[in-house]
């Protein structure tokens, strides 16, 4: 990023804060015909509209539509995958420069997230990471979802969000088309303070813009110019989609299998008994021997007893979901299993606090006794509050104060109230909460 970039601060949005929130209040309460609203940018007002035709939410953090194994793997394959070092270079996110810069695809759902750290913590709890889906659809008027619906680059200030969680943020986005066809395949965004849409800042997102797709058609002439002549097509049988499964084990004793393929989609709840081994299965990736995987299940309980329970298991799956019949020594899942919990983790990872604990139903089959269920248990809950205690906002904070996991947390209440302003009237409630925590 220029050295210059944080001192360009000529334009500000149009109307002030407090106008636009109170006209935002009365759309969103139902009175579109609220004489404020015309002192919104039409671009804007429209996308506000468009919002609620979508039946967007004014808060609520975006759908993660990727997981992190499925983002990787999109993502290096995607069209835009080798202009990322020319995005570093024109746009180049400093760790401290203010801002963080985003590439997405033409869905709206973003592929890389990089700059500052601090902002990127911050903007991580409102959802704005890698594999989240920032259309209009999903968040409403944004910079790189109206950039993407209008097919222009946008600014968006602040309080011109349409979701409630965003809108201490400004950002300047623009679209990226194919050179030749000139189809949409991605939306470039900046993001931080005021800064961050400032004209120069519009300027700069367009410009790099055009030269992503200067160099998207200089690869693809080299390319051609190097390969050799094509043989003539073969005809190939139709590509089966491959089923895709999530086991769902928060919140929930007898857990769920969700699969989805080409042939439909189907949820399946599965005993107790099962719900432990096929969670067992998928933590232990690598395959585990019948002595382990009975240690896991039934700990100090006779031995024989894993045996016929895995022929039951077999059957059912054989029914619901073939694809995850285990094979044996060791027992292993012929494919990766996702479940609900390592999907908490994964966005732990990225940063997005308040998604993950939004994701987060409950512990991990918080009935079971399994030795191996409620070592997962433990480690899931704890990656949860230590992400959430180094990392997470005042907010999500007292969020997870909310939940049965945090009820009783004086550390996570304290830290809470340290960040908490001055003047905030929530103050109150968190002191009361921890003088009956201390009594």
């Amino acid at each position: 990023m220029p050295s210059s970039w944080s001192s360009r601060r000529e334009v500000s949005p149009e109307n002030s804060r407090l106008l636009i929130e109170r006209a935002h209040e009365e759309l969103v309460g139902g009175n579109a015909g609220d004489a404020r609203l015309g002192d919104v940018r039409p671009l804007v007002r429209e996308s506000w509209r468009r919002s609620l035709a979508l039946l967007v939410g004014a808060e609520g953090a975006p759908a993660l539509d990727l997981s992190e194994d499925e983002l990787e793997a999109y993502r290096s394959a995607h069209p835009l995958a080798g202009a990322m070092e020319m995005v570093r270079a024109l746009l180049a996110p400093d760790a401290d420069s203010g801002v963080i810069v985003a590439v997405g695809d033409a869905a709206g759902r973003l592929l890389w997230v990089e700059g500052d750290r601090h902002v990127r913590a911050l903007t991580g709890d409102m959802g704005f990471v890698a594999g989240a889906d920032w259309s209009e659809r999903s968040v409403g008027t944004s910079a790189p979802g109206t950039a993407l619906a209008l097919d222009r680059s946008v600014q968006i200030h602040g309080a011109e969000h349409f979701n409630r969680l965003v809108q201490p943020w400004s950002c300047t986005a623009a679209p990226l088309h194919d050179p030749e066809t000139r189809r949409l395949v991605g939306v470039i965004d900046v993001t931080g303070g005021a800064d961050a849409a400032t004209p120069q800042a519009q300027l700069l997102v367009d410009a790099t813009a055009r030269a992503i797709e200067g160099e998207l058609l200089v690869a693809r002439l080299r390319a051609r110019a190097a390969a050799p002549a094509a043989p003539a097509p073969v005809r190939r049988a139709p590509v089966r989609a491959p089923e895709r499964s999530v086991l769902r084990v928060l919140g929930r004793d007898r857990a769920l299998l969700e699969v989805a393929g080409d042939t439909g989609e189907s949820v399946t709840e599965l005993s107790a008994r099962h719900a432990e081994i096929l969670l067992m299965l998928a933590v232990h990736r690598q395959g585990l021997s019948s002595e382990r995987l009975s240690e896991l299940v039934y700990g100090e309980e006779a031995e024989g007893t894993l045996r016929p329970e895995m022929v039951r298991l077999r059957k059912a799956l054989e029914r619901t979901a073939p694809h995850l019949v285990p094979t044996s020594r060791p027992y292993r899942l012929p494919v990766d299993l996702e479940t609900d919990a390592h999907q908490v983790v994964s966005l732990l990872d990225r940063g997005a606090h308040r998604v993950a604990l939004a994701a987060y139903r409950g512990r991990v089959l918080p009935e079971s006794v399994a030795p191996g269920v409620e070592e997962f248990r433990d480690s899931v809950r704890g990656a949860l509050r230590e992400a959430l205690l180094a990392e997470a906002s005042a907010d999500v904070l007292l969020a997870y104060a909310d939940t049965d996991d945090g009820a009783d947390d004086a550390e996570a209440l304290r830290l809470a109230l340290s960040m908490l302003p001055a003047r905030s009237p929530k103050r109150a409630g968190v002191v009361a909460r921890l003088e009956r925590l201390d009594a």
